[in-house]
């Protein structure tokens, strides 16, 4: 689905969106499938092809029900033509039955349906029936043209087998019966069969198509073959359906609407043939089949940006059904002018409701926020399945979040998933790792960057961050340098594990961490313990202590200096980290009390001599420290 968003619950509030496809247009694609349709209306029954072309996802699925949706609604306003539809999806036949002849079956039993139906034809569609059983049969073990014209049993084989060779003269036999004997027929050979009056192909085929056409006047209608899907087939199954198209092709009262990917059919013609290198030869292959090309047109950031809307509008639960529709007609009406300049946004949406609940509103914001990335970037290019699926997997993620408690803001949590899914690998792994390595899980190094693309700077970026999608994508809201990201991380952990300090830390260090911080003042009583750590897991003690004592607004006495000079004393190393630290410090913040409390420490001098000549430090902080010059352990 492209056009509609089926919604299916997956836990508490979050849904995710199908992929079926619908008759409701939210990709602006109404006007083209009413062109199309108006295509098949003026054919009044002449034969039409329409090849509807575009790369996996795009809409083509949309756009062949939005145009079955626009004949059935033309036809009952104002055309008496009676319409009867047949959607093939050869990819549900791959692997499990000839897609041609599955095709031939499926057109022959909705013929026949109609026909009993409408009391009127019968006779063509079961002769047309019995052609394309002994068509199957003659596909299945190579039978001469002959036998299968005339109906001959194969001679020495079972009578199972013969008949059931019968009853598909007689158009008895079902698709299961022609299967179950097609081994057994074609080990016996061809050599087998009694000779009879010869028939080419040519004419079983040319009788195959006259008894179709005839079936069609007889019974009074218009054939409309709905091809889809055919992208997702392998090359022999795409290229057996559009063989079995070619059978029934431009004949009265056919109309035939086939979806399909030009690459791909272009990779199966040339697979076929045997790898045919002439382009022109394999693009006219589908070309002689279709009459009207029709492109699906590629989506702007208008048509994404309302897209997105709408699958939040859908997926809301404060709204009724009858404001979700309200809302989506004035969306899909604002979308058909918005080549007279008409923006469809967040503002357009709130003039149609301006009512609308707070959580859809900052989803809107969130839409807004994304559709140009999600127009332009690589992997996504506005490609309207890998939005959903985008979409599908914000849901999740976010539904886990909730599930395991993990508080993330969806606009943080969006952010980070685009940046995933468009950028190698080994540049979301980077940043990863500096969310890891941070002790407040923290990007950082994003910060001066995002500064510089919000003042329209030049900036000049390393491997791998050098491009467009990256530069876009420091540009939009939230800035996440100053942002907590391992409950992000966590909740979506594909591509990059969150590896937090602590898990590399022992038992015992773990054991100790958690006193500090809860005990901080009994840190000297810890200092034996601590000094018995290896190094490694000294340092990151210390970091996440001085992670702790960072937000802290006054600079006298706090408890976790207690932990933190504790460290300083182990190792000389600490110490001149701690020293950093605190001459770090919003010199405002400092007080006079903490003088005395680290003047003992063989570093503290270069503190003192940083804070004595600074001009931010208060008279106080300075005569404390001039007090202690005469001790020695002021630095002059």
């Amino acid at each position: 689905m492209l056009g509609h968003a089926t919604l299916r619950k997956v836990r508490g509030d979050e849904v995710v969106w199908s992929d079926n496809e619908t008759d409701r247009d939210l990709l602006n694609f109404q006007g083209v499938a009413d062109t199309v349709a108006e295509f098949i209306l003026q054919a009044n029954g002449a034969p039409i092809s329409v090849g509807v072309s575009g790369a996996w996802g795009v809409g083509k699925s949309t756009m062949i029900q939005l145009t079955r949706a626009a004949l059935e609604e033309k036809r009952h306003a104002d055309d008496p033509t009676e319409f009867v539809f047949v959607e093939f999806n050869a990819w549900l036949y791959q692997g499990y039955d000839d897609a041609r002849a599955a095709l031939l079956d499926v057109i022959a039993v909705k013929l026949e349906a109609v026909a009993e139906e409408r009391k009127s034809g019968a006779d063509k569609v079961k002769e047309f029936m019995r052609r394309v059983k002994w068509l199957r049969l003659a596909k299945l073990v190579a039978l001469p043209a002959a036998a299968v014209a005339l109906g001959i049993p194969p001679v020495g084989l079972g009578g199972e087998i013969a008949e059931v060779v019968r009853d598909v003269r007689d158009g008895a036999a079902d698709g299961e019966q022609i299967e179950s004997v097609g081994s057994a027929l074609a080990a016996a050979g061809a050599g087998l069969l009694k000779p009879g009056l010869e028939m080419s192909p040519p004419k079983e085929i040319q009788a195959l198509r006259d008894s179709f056409e005839e079936t069609l006047e007889a019974i009074g209608v218009t054939l409309v073959v709905l091809i889809d899907d055919l992208d997702r087939c392998l090359p022999e199954t795409a290229i057996s359906t559009l063989e079995a198209i070619r059978l029934l092709l431009f004949l009265q009262n056919t109309a035939f609407v086939i979806a399909a990917d030009d690459e791909m059919i272009k990779r199966a013609v040339k697979k076929h043939f045997g790898g045919l290198d002439d382009d022109e030869l394999v693009t006219n292959y589908f070309d002689k089949l279709i009459q009207v090309p029709i492109k699906v047109p590629a989506l702007g950031i208008q048509e994404v940006r309302a897209y997105m809307m709408m699958l939040f509008i859908d997926d809301s639960t404060e709204l009724d059904i009858a404001s979700k529709n309200t809302l989506r007609t004035a969306i899909a009406a604002g979308l058909r002018e918005s080549w007279k300049g008409v923006r469809v946004d967040g503002a357009f949406v709130s003039q149609v409701d301006d009512q609308l609940p707070a959580a859809l509103v900052t989803r809107l914001e969130t839409a807004e926020r994304l559709a140009p990335l999600m127009t332009g970037a690589t992997h996504i290019v506005g490609n309207p399945r890998l939005i959903k699926r985008f979409l599908n997997a914000l849901s999740i993620r976010m539904s886990i979040a909730r599930a395991q408690g993990v508080d993330v803001d969806e606009a943080v949590l969006a952010k980070l998933l685009l940046f995933e899914r468009v950028v190698e690998a080994p540049v979301f792994v980077e940043l990863a790792t500096k969310v890891n390595e941070d002790p407040d899980g923290r990007p950082t190094f994003l910060g001066p960057w995002e500064a510089a693309v919000a003042a329209g700077a030049e900036l000049e970026l390393p491997k791998g961050w050098d491009t467009a999608f990256a530069r876009d994508w420091l540009g939009l809201e939230p800035e996440l340098a100053g942002i907590d990201l391992r409950g992000a991380l966590y909740v979506g952990r594909e591509q990059a594990p969150l590896v937090t300090g602590s898990d590399k830390l022992s038992a015992a260090a773990v054991e100790l961490l958690t006193a500090l911080t809860e005990y901080p003042r009994e840190a000297p009583r810890m200092k034996d313990d601590l000094a018995a750590l290896p190094s490694v897991e000294q340092g990151f003690i210390l970091d996440r202590l001085l992670a702790i004592a960072r937000p802290i607004q006054s600079w006298g006495s706090p408890p976790i200096l207690d932990a933190c000079l504790t460290m300083a004393s182990i190792d000389p190393a600490w110490g001149q980290k701690l020293a950093r630290f605190l001459v770090e410090r919003p010199q405002t913040q400092i007080s006079a009390s903490v003088v005395p409390k680290i003047a003992g420490q063989e570093w503290s001098s270069s503190v003192f001599s940083v804070w004595k000549q600074a001009e931010g430090i208060k008279a106080p902080v300075k005569n404390a420290i001039a007090e202690r010059s005469g001790s020695g352990n002021l630095t002059k």
